[in-house]
């Protein structure tokens, strides 16, 4: 038996993804032309416009009450281009700071309640190196991590939290309150570190990669073994990081300060 509520939902996806296309093509429409387009009552198509507009994907000209795609679209159309100009314009960043620091660096996005690894180079000190790109990690048990949950909205914190904080090695951060306290230390400094908290005899340092609007988007690291990366080393580290962070946040259209 089918869910009639379900159906209308489903159809109402449908038209409201018709709308859209229809002003892709067309420009701009009004209520009347778009229910004849859709073969719809001109006051369902007045819901759907409206419920597009409050998303900001449709907008209206105030002047002639005509509709036209929304600024929302172009949000969505460089969320979708984002991820590959972040690892574009990464890499004329990276290479340089893996040869400097000699370890791996990093490049890592926020995923749900992890991070995703999306890009890694090598620095000449690696053997044996792993491949993260394309795997997920924990948020509180990463520098990486720890750059994105600490410039989160505080909800997704409290979601990680809320969902447990396993310990993965010797040192990972499990207790919340200290997790939190943490975090705040991250915003004020502008780093974050992981010493033995993924993995035992493994460090890392991550600074933020801000976007053109000033939002932390990804986190760039430099990782490796503790005994190469002491606890002596970490702010020598910490301000090539920075700068390096710095670098890519320009590329992707940031001019302001860093976070």
């Amino acid at each position: 038996m089918s869910n009639g509520s379900g159906d209308a939902a489903v159809q109402s996806v449908d038209r409201a993804l018709t709308i859209l296309k229809l002003l892709a093509r067309d420009g701009e429409l009004g209520v009347s032309e778009l229910a004849a387009r859709l073969g719809v009552h001109r006051s369902t198509a007045f819901r759907l416009v409206a419920t597009l507009e409050s998303h900001d994907l449709v907008e209206q000209d105030s002047e002639r009450g005509r509709y036209r795609l929304g600024v929302g679209v172009v949000r969505l159309a460089g969320a979708t281009s984002a991820r590959l100009d972040l690892v574009r314009e990464s890499r004329a960043v990276t290479p340089a700071l893996a040869r400097t620091v000699g370890e791996t660096v990093n490049v890592a996005v926020l995923a749900g309640r992890e991070a995703l690894y999306v890009d890694q180079v090598a620095g000449p000190s690696a053997l044996q190196l792993h491949n993260w790109v394309g795997q997920r990690i924990p948020l509180h048990a990463t520098s990486n991590g720890k750059v994105l949950l600490a410039h989160a909205p505080a909800a997704l914190c409290d979601e990680v939290i809320a969902a447990g904080l396993p310990a993965l090695a010797a040192r990972t951060v499990t207790d919340p309150r200290r997790l939190r306290e943490e975090l705040a230390e991250v915003r004020r400094r502008g780093y974050a570190t992981a010493v033995d908290e993924l993995e035992d005899g493994l460090t890392a340092v991550a600074a933020p990669i801000l976007g053109a609007d000033g939002s932390v988007i990804a986190s760039l690291s430099a990782s490796g073994p503790t005994f190469r990366m002491p606890e002596t080393a970490i702010a020598s580290v910490a301000k090539q990081v920075m700068a390096a962070a710095d670098e890519v946040s320009a590329r992707m259209g940031w001019f302001g300060a860093s976070v």
